[in-house]
């Protein structure tokens, strides 16, 4: 009961965390958006993206620990 509640806080927490990423080119650059830009992720940005990958690996780590009990 307890690791289903933390399996379900963390997925909501990890869709909030990828929602608040700014998009990508994706399919922009197709249309004559952006071109190849390359650049690095500082501050917030960085930090988003840090969390992201965290709460992908709780969320995986849980998950698989709510199917071996």
């Amino acid at each position: 009961m307890t690791i289903d509640i933390i399996q379900l806080s963390s997925a909501i927490i990890l869709i909030i965390a990828v929602l608040l990423q700014r998009r990508g080119a994706g399919l922009g650059s197709a249309f004559g958006g952006q071109g190849n830009v390359y650049r690095t992720k500082r501050g917030m940005e960085k930090y988003l993206f840090v969390l992201t990958i965290i709460l992908a690996v709780i969320f995986l780590s849980i998950s698989l620990v709510n199917i071996i009990f």
